[in-house]
């Protein structure tokens, strides 16, 4: 009997949430479609991988053996496809680098520059990602290395070293009565309809400060997948919004207020790449990444941010 990959993505992203809906969400797909797939699972393995109840989702003693194993034969996969993406794009003479909304704001160009100047021949190609997708492509080889923010999904394929923090800010219509405020607190916002990104729980979670709630739910207004979107959003009155301050450079617009807020984590951009699929052009950009986050020592006006600390 043949196993089908899909069978194993959609278990393990079940696994991991330990809730249908959320995975669901995750994988787009419906909620029926992803319970079906999952006794199918069931079916072939001739066990019960999990024990449901209409408020709880649990693994089985089953459920944790084979969430071991669908985790080394996923890596595995994606392993196979990436070094066959990689030796089709040329690594040679080729590098694409992911990023999703901003990059690394201004860093971006001199890290590019950086590597330009001492690899003139190779043809470095930048794709943005969506929300969905916080990993820019790097978790299934679309890229060879990427700027991401944290927190992520661990990957143990995937390393990463960060470049710099910023803080972030909140962003509303400046029809809003909070627009005009020096500042506010999470607590200031606490009942306010939030924009929410389209994304893994951890990375949708942190970009709505569920983290700085103390417990309170959020209320959704909206949930978008790119940045455009979330501007629409705000700017309609759908939605409130936490981003980090170099947006307010970006992606600035009649309409739209940015206000500083007290009391809440930054946002820390990071270089990443695979461990698995590196190769040494690969190591060459992260060498240009950090050469350049040293040389300036500090942020690149007008950046209102702290730089992070090297972890590799």
């Amino acid at each position: 009997m043949e196993l089908d990959l899909r069978l194993l993505r959609y278990f393990t992203a079940v696994a991991e949430d330990l809730h249908f809906g959320r995975a669901a969400r995750h994988l787009h797909i419906s909620q029926p479609a992803l319970s079906v797939q999952i006794r199918k699972l069931e079916h072939m393995c001739g066990v019960e991988l999990f024990r449901r109840t209409s408020r709880h989702v649990e693994l089985t003693a089953a459920g944790e053996a084979v969430l071991v194993e669908a985790r080394k034969t996923l890596a595995a996969a994606d392993r196979t496809i990436a070094v066959a993406r990689s030796a089709a794009r040329g690594k040679a003479s080729r590098l694409t680098v992911g990023f999703v909304a901003n990059a690394a704001a201004e860093l971006t160009p001199a890290i590019l520059e950086e590597f330009g100047r001492r690899h003139p021949h190779v043809d470095v190609q930048m794709r943005q990602f969506a929300f969905p997708d916080p990993l820019a492509g790097l978790g299934d080889g679309d890229v060879d290395v990427a700027f991401v923010r944290p927190p992520l999904r661990s990957d143990p394929a995937i390393k990463s070293a960060p470049l710099l923090d910023e803080e972030r800010v909140l962003i509303l219509s400046e029809r809003h009565p909070l627009a005009q405020c020096p500042a506010v607190t999470v607590e200031m916002v606490l009942d306010e309809p939030f924009v929410a990104r389209r994304a893994p729980d951890e990375w949708r979670d942190f970009w709505l400060g569920v983290e700085h709630r103390d417990g309170r739910a959020v209320r959704i207004g909206a949930e978008v997948s790119t940045v455009d979107e979330c501007l629409e959003a705000v700017l309609t009155g759908r939605g409130i919004a936490f981003t980090q301050s170099s947006s307010q450079r970006y992606y600035a617009r009649p309409g739209l207020a940015f206000v500083p807020v007290s009391g809440l984590s930054g946002s820390t951009v990071a270089i990443a790449w695979r461990q698995d699929d590196s190769t040494p052009l690969v190591h060459e950009f992260v060498s240009a990444a950090h050469s350049v986050r040293r040389s300036h020592g500090g942020v690149p006006a007008p950046l209102p941010a702290r730089w992070g600390r090297q972890t590799a």
